[in-house]
C-alpha cells in the first residue's frame, strides 16, 4: 500500500513539473516572439531588406519572390508594409503567434533556428482574414 502511494505520489509530481515547465516555456515563447517582432521593427525602421528577408519564414519568402518576380530584397522593399509603433498583444499559440501592434499585425511561426515572420502588413477586418502586404501561402 504505502509503496503504491510512493508511486502515485512520484507520478503526480512528475506530472506537475512537467505543468511547471511547460508554463516557464510558454513565457519564454512570449519573449522571444516580442523580440523578433522589436527586431522586425528595427530593420523595417533602418530599411534594411536583406535582414527583413532573413527575418521572414522561408516560404514566405519564396512566395515573395515569386509573386514579384524579383530577388527578396528587390521585392520586400517595394511592399508596404507600415511601422507598426508599440505592442499591444501578443499571442502564442504553440509554435503561431501573432503580434498585434499599434499600425500592424505579424504573424509569426516557429522554426528549428528561431521564429520568423510568416506575414506582415496585415490589417484585420471583420468576418474576413487579414489583409497582409507580405504572406506565405
Amino acid at each position: 500500500m504505502r509503496k503504491a502511494l510512493r508511486i502515485g505520489t512520484l507520478i503526480f509530481l512528475a506530472l506537475f513539473g512537467l505543468a511547471l515547465v511547460g508554463c516557464g516555456s510558454t513565457g519564454e515563447r512570449r519573449s522571444d516572439v516580442e523580440s523578433t517582432a522589436a527586431g522586425f521593427e528595427r530593420l523595417l525602421r533602418a530599411d534594411d531588406p536583406d535582414g527583413l528577408c532573413t527575418a521572414l519564414a522561408p516560404e514566405t519568402r519564396s512566395d515573395l519572390e515569386e509573386s514579384e518576380k524579383a530577388s527578396c530584397a528587390k521585392a520586400i522593399a517595394a511592399q508596404e508594409i507600415p511601422l507598426g509603433g508599440a505592442t499591444q498583444r501578443v499571442d502564442v499559440y504553440g509554435r503561431q503567434a501573432r503580434v498585434v501592434l499599434d499600425a500592424d499585425t505579424l504573424f509569426l511561426s516557429l522554426f528549428h533556428d528561431g521564429w520568423k515572420v510568416v506575414a506582415a502588413g496585415c490589417t484585420p477586418h471583420p468576418g474576413r482574414p487579414y489583409q497582409c502586404a507580405v504572406k506565405g501561402g
